[in-house]
């Protein structure tokens, strides 16, 4: 599905979801039928189109790279789905705030942006979901290193603890049902009681 955007993707390294994952994010819309789904990191749209291909939902994305957001919406168009979606050229945290005080409400958000910020976004993101709405999260093992014991590099020391504490945070919340998949680069999935 939609491989020329996942063959620009690999030749411009642009860094969107894996194959097996992206299979089990269209499983898991496709079986949720969300109305309303937020996504955090558009990246060039290839994992909206799949959410818009797995439902007959709207999408709300924000991604702050203002080039992306182009190639992306040229791609929602291509495939003719951008009556269906609403890209906001963004940061994610300043959006997830306006949205909250305003009431927005979700029932699925995908969230693949920035990982080292996950922490931050979750208690957001728990206030705009919807009852029984689902939060997929995508590579929360940060390429195997937020489950190896010993020393981090620098560079990824930050990213690594805030995903630790954000896992952490997301299991011991008596208010989602969460399960952690060993699916390539880790998914989250909690489902708000």
């Amino acid at each position: 599905m939609f491989e020329i955007i996942k063959k620009y993707a690999e030749e411009n390294s642009v860094p969107i979801i894996r194959e097996k994952s992206a299979e089990f994010l269209f499983q898991q819309v496709e079986s949720k039928k969300p109305k309303k789904i937020l996504e955090i990191g558009t990246a060039i749209g290839y994992s909206g189109l799949l959410m818009l291909k797995a439902c007959d939902g709207f999408l709300t994305t924000i991604e702050k790279d203002a080039e992306r957001v182009k190639l992306a919406k040229e791609n929602f168009s291509k495939y003719n789905f951008l009556q269906r979606v609403n890209i906001v050229c963004d940061d994610a945290q300043k959006v997830l705030e306006e949205y909250s005080t305003k009431g927005y409400k979700f029932d699925f958000i995908f969230l693949d942006g920035p990982k080292g910020q996950y922490i931050k976004y979750l208690p957001l993101t728990k206030l705009l979901l919807n009852q029984n709405g689902v939060l997929f999260v995508d590579n929360i093992y940060l390429h195997g290193l937020v489950k190896s014991i010993g020393p981090i590099a620098h560079k990824h020391r930050t990213m690594v603890v805030n995903l630790r504490k954000f896992l952490k945070t997301l299991q011991e919340d008596n208010d989602f049902s969460s399960n952690f998949y060993d699916i390539e680069d880790g998914i989250a999935i909690s489902v708000l009681k």
